[in-house]
């Protein structure tokens, strides 16, 4: 049986960022090497700074968009090179370059992360390059150097794809599972009576919020890549329906909700909690195990007999004295039942007969799932506002760089003092959470692998050794680089010593000034965030409250439509289920991002809490009986259930007007006309009864966050 730790280290073994890692390593080292047998080791340098910044801008996503980010990368790394080298000798000059291209490469990011990614590439060239004094004629030679490089890490990548172009998607679909894995995996802690319930609601919380990205991840590579849905493969066939029947299995964890202070009240002394969570905990390592096999590429066989441990607990709940309190402990059971089917759904990935005909749907239908930004010089317009956080960023971004060059020319301590324009470009964040997060990151990496690296210098002195571990600092760089920033600058700050050690520099003086340099940038970009255009959560926090309460009407509505007769399709549910989903996990990152800002910016965090517990407790209810309806055939309820919901949508809508004064209610008038011969279920009453009580008591909360 595996271990947690086993578990986790195949998965980074197998992950994308390792074999990112590995192809940005190989590709930069190469030329370096080859050029340096003819004795022209300088010119292998400089095309290994163009693979650096195409790297930068190849972030995960579909091919199409890689390579066109990477071709965008490339035309303006090679002018920003070519414009550095013609003006690096005249300071004023260099400062202008610096504030105009700061300032455009940081607003580009309306256009997403790749825009953002290109932009950083960008500066990054710019800023490398500022301390080669040059003719124009060798600024021209190494911008196309520089250039050369870039292209080659592209046709590198693109060789890759071409040769196992689902890798990326089996890596992402993989991780998706696993990630969902972890969070049945904590939402079984709620079963246990030993574990606190506060503790688990936000360790929920923040696993909800790596679950959302985990699916964006990977209907980024699958539902945008048109190689996948214009002519699907079995292997496309098998990426697409798993990944839909993994967020349908993430719906039905979602979707079971109890009042487990209650459970625990009346049950705890049975010992049957314990048995729910053990077997919650054994259905989350199956589904991990079944994650690592898609992520690995390898084939998986079965290894837990849910059905006998299920008849035994049925067996334990049949055995309790009171019939009416076995009613939830029932419905436990067939939500684990359900909950294993969902799972063994996934393991047809691996069945050599699976049939997806029926569960693939259009481009069209696909394409309402991801976002899509156009490059369009309106949105860009509109965002030179400081309404606008990114333009407020940009120039909050310009002041501080150029703070930092007037810094780096009045004190010259040094050759290397560009390196205060890097890190600031580097941990200078929209929010002043992100930006202290990476600051601590940032010093507290350099710290740390500065030592290190002056502890391998001082014992090795062979080259060779010295170079290899040049290699081995640069793969763990390369593969931390979008997994874990304290990590990565763990693995840099040595990898620089080592390398300008074999260059001929004095390590000790390097190391001085980049942890000068480092504490330097840290201290501007803090006083940064906290001073120019602060972007404070807790101001923006109430947009985010907004976008879940929309999108639970919508969900609601979709409830109300089952009641009422309406069809829904599948899709239209499933698109109103990943709105509140996503919506959600919005409001969860940016309530944990205020919780790390200075106290005083904080407003109302146990009511934002609450509010934020309260709205998961009620999707999860709507998708409880909406799952359930969906998969029933159409009928009429009784009018007594459709006002129910008609009344819970009602809080919701004056929730929301509390909160956004412009809002117009499209709720109809509860007091409907509905003819029906449906006898009331007492069961689906109560249901219904819970949920409006959960919406009073999101209106209450609501109404005291809008005062």
């Amino acid at each position: 049986m595996k271990t947690a730790h086993t578990q986790r280290i195949q998965y980074f073994l197998f992950s994308q960022y390792l074999a990112d890692g590995f192809r940005i390593t190989i590709t930069i080292v190469l030329p370096v090497i080859l050029f340096a047998q003819f004795g022209m080791m300088a010119y292998g340098l400089t095309i290994a700074l163009g693979c650096l910044c195409a790297s930068i801008a190849d972030i995960p996503g579909p091919i199409v968009s890689k390579r066109n980010g990477m071709l965008y990368c490339i035309g303006f790394v090679f002018t920003m090179s070519l414009l550095t080298g013609l003006v690096n000798d005249h300071s004023i000059l260099l400062g202008i370059l610096i504030v105009l291209a700061t300032f455009f490469f940081s607003i580009i990011a309306v256009f997403g992360n790749r825009a953002a990614s290109v932009g950083t590439a960008a500066l990054l060239v710019m800023i490398l390059r500022m301390s080669d004094k040059s003719t124009p004629q060798v600024a021209l030679t190494d911008s196309l150097l520089i250039v050369a490089g870039a292209v080659w890490y592209l046709l590198i990548a693109l060789l890759f794809n071409r040769l196992s172009p689902y890798r990326s998607a089996q890596r992402a679909l993989g991780n998706c599972i696993h990630e969902t894995a972890k969070f049945l995996q904590i939402k079984s802690e709620l079963y246990d009576i030993n574990t606190d319930l506060e503790t688990a609601y936000r360790k929920l919380v923040t696993q909800q919020i790596i679950v959302s990205e985990s699916q964006d991840a990977a209907r980024e590579l699958l539902f945008k890549n048109k190689e996948i849905l214009k002519e699907p493969s079995r292997i496309a066939r098998l990426l697409v329906v798993t990944f839909a029947d993994s967020v349908d299995l993430y719906e039905q964890v979602m979707a079971t909700w109890y009042d487990y202070k209650l459970l625990r009240e009346k049950y705890g002394a049975t010992g049957l909690l314990e048995d729910v969570s053990v077997i919650i905990k054994r259905i989350a390592g199956e589904l991990d195990n079944i994650g690592l096999a898609i992520q690995s590429n390898n084939s998986f066989t079965k290894q837990y007999n849910l059905i006998s441990e299920l008849n035994t607990l049925k067996l334990k709940i049949d055995a309790l004295d009171d019939n009416n309190s076995k009613l939830v402990l029932k419905k436990i059971l067939v939500n684990l039942r359900n909950l294993g089917n969902h799972a063994d759904e996934l393991m047809n990935y691996f069945s050599l007969t699976i049939s997806a005909k029926g569960r693939l749907r259009s481009r069209s239908d696909y394409s309402k799932f991801v976002s899509h930004m156009e490059i369009d010089s309106t949105v860009l317009k509109n965002n030179l506002t400081l309404r606008s956080g990114i333009f407020r960023h940009a120039v909050r971004m310009t002041i501080t760089c150029l703070a930092g060059y007037i810094v780096s020319k009045t004190i010259p301590y040094g050759h290397h003092s560009y390196w205060i324009l890097l890190t600031i470009i580097i941990i200078l964040k929209p929010g002043f959470s992100l930006t202290k997060e990476r600051n601590i990151e940032r010093f507290a990496g350099t710290m740390a692998g500065g030592l290190l690296g002056l502890v391998l210098l001082h014992f090795i002195h062979d080259r060779n050794l010295l170079f290899g571990l040049i290699i081995f600092f640069m793969l763990g760089t390369y593969t931390f680089m979008r997994l874990n920033y304290i990590v990565m600058v763990i693995f840099t700050t040595p990898y620089v010593l080592i390398l300008f050690n074999l260059l001929g520099l004095g390590f000790l003086k390097v190391a001085e000034e980049r942890l000068l340099d480092t504490g330097i940038a840290c201290v501007l970009s803090l006083l940064a965030g906290y001073l120019l255009f602060p972007h404070w959560e807790s101001l923006q926090i109430e947009s985010y409250m907004k976008e879940v309460l929309k999108a639970n009407i919508r969900y609601m509505k979709k409830l109300s439509g089952f009641l009422m007769g309406q069809t829904i399709s599948t899709l239209e549910y499933k698109l109103a289920r990943k709105e509140v989903y996503v919506s959600t996990a919005n409001l969860s990152a940016a309530f944990n991002r205020m919780l790390s800002e200075p106290k005083t910016k904080q407003r109302n965090g146990k009511l934002i809490y609450e509010f934020l517990v309260l709205n998961h407790v009620l999707s999860s209810n709507i998708a409880s009986l909406s799952a359930d309806m969906l998969q029933k055939k159409q009928k009429l309820y009784p009018k007594e259930n459709i006002l129910q919901v008609k009344r819970a949508l009602g809080c919701l809508d004056e929730s929301l007007q509390q909160m956004d004064k412009s809002f117009t209610s499209e709720i109809e008038n509860p007091m409907i006309h509905v003819h029906s011969n449906e006898q009331s279920d007492k069961n689906l009453s109560n249901q219904l009864d819970f949920i409006y009580k959960v919406t009073q008591d999101i209106q209450k909360v609501t109404k005291y966050i809008a005062t």
